[in-house]
């Protein structure tokens, strides 16, 4: 868009909003840091409610760092009053644990004092701070010239044409401090917030959807229609997710279930595996009972052989004792004989002639 064309319905814009709301009451003097987190409580939420959940913070905690170090739980039910309580206390947690660690302090009155630079761009490296946190801030705490806009004023520029969908999704509107003075930018930005507000409270607020037909006709329509594509789009990823976590759990499934048949399969093959051994461990038994027998046998066989020997050996020695006496015998008679030749000899030999 020509930024002529979209200077012109920005004031087309502010011109509308007088018309139908009323501009809120200024806000009070506060330190940087609550300028911080009203701003955190204020996005996406209605001036009445963040004023009475900063004011419930201040009651039921004793100092800002008790609220940083409290549980989201805890913080959700102290602003329970809020269009999202838990998202809202999530936001308000993370924005002190940003700023303590960024500074280990919660007194940033200083840096009113610095460049405002310095200041914008030490905010700007947390990643806590978004960018409706960072120009509120910027507009209330620090003097500077910024239009907050989060995502409810972002609809009713998305709806009315001063803001392209890349736009809408950066979260920036190019040339909006330009087309507003800063004079004009806290009423600008109090009355497009409440009109964003009330739109995304009730999508059939006849006051907001109003406003949208006099800054560009046929606006609401647009919106309907936008809303209609981001309510499809919602359900297309509800979808998504839903059909990627059923493919997560039937592939749980398949890999318990092939865990199983591998475990069944493996008890089995080793039931398999015992059985088959359970025959040999039976079988072994039966061949040492066998080679026991045959051993036994053996060892009989040696022992009656052994008594055959020792039964016999009296018989041989007998023999052998008989066979001495019989040599004896045969040497007494074969000495007798020669005694008797000799004595028959020596009578021959004294025989007279």
């Amino acid at each position: 868009m020509a930024a002529s064309n979209r200077a012109k319905l920005i004031s087309k814009l502010h011109t509308e909003l007088k018309k139908r709301y009323s501009t809120p009451p200024s806000q009070p003097s506060r330190p940087l840091l609550e300028h911080i987190l009203y701003a955190a409580l204020l996005q996406d939420a209605p001036y009445e409610l963040a004023d009475e959940g900063l004011a419930k913070c201040e009651q039921e905690f004793f100092d800002w760092n008790e609220v940083r170090v409290t549980t989201v739980t805890e913080l959700t039910q102290v602003l329970s009053g809020m269009p999202e309580p838990s998202k809202t206390a999530r936001r308000l947690k993370d924005v002190l644990q940003a700023v303590f660690e960024e500074f280990y302090a919660f007194d940033l009155d200083h840096l009113k004092k610095e460049n405002l630079g310095k200041a914008v761009a030490k905010f700007e490296a947390m990643s806590a701070v978004t960018p409706f946190i960072l120009s509120y801030t910027v507009q209330h705490g620090l003097g500077g010239h910024s239009i907050p806009i989060d995502y409810a004023a972002m609809v009713i520029m998305l709806a009315t044409g001063i803001a392209s969908q890349s736009e809408a999704s950066a979260g920036k509107v190019p040339g909006l401090e330009r087309a507003v003075p800063k004079s004009k930018a806290v009423e600008f930005s109090a009355l497009l917030h409440e009109a964003g507000v009330a739109l995304m409270m009730d999508p059939k607020d006849k006051q907001a959807r109003s406003l949208l037909d006099a800054v560009d006709k046929g606006a609401s329509d647009r919106y309907d229609e936008w809303e209609a594509s981001k309510k499809a789009a919602i359900r297309r990823v509800k979808r998504r997710r839903k059909q990627e976590k059923d493919a997560e759990d039937a592939a749980d499934d398949d890999s318990s279930s092939d865990d199983t048949k591998t475990k069944s399969a493996g008890g089995s093959a080793k039931s398999k595996k015992d059985a088959s051994a359970k025959p040999a461990t039976k079988k072994k038994p039966e061949a040492d009972a066998v080679a026991e027998s045959d051993a036994d046998a053996k060892k009989s066989t040696k022992k009656a052989t052994a008594k055959k020997a020792t039964k016999k050996k009296p018989t041989s020695e007998k023999s052998s004792e008989d066979d001495a006496a019989d040599s004896k015998t045969t040497k007494k008679k074969a000495t007798k004989k020669s005694t008797k030749k000799a004595s028959s000899r020596k009578l021959s030999k004294r025989k007279p002639r």
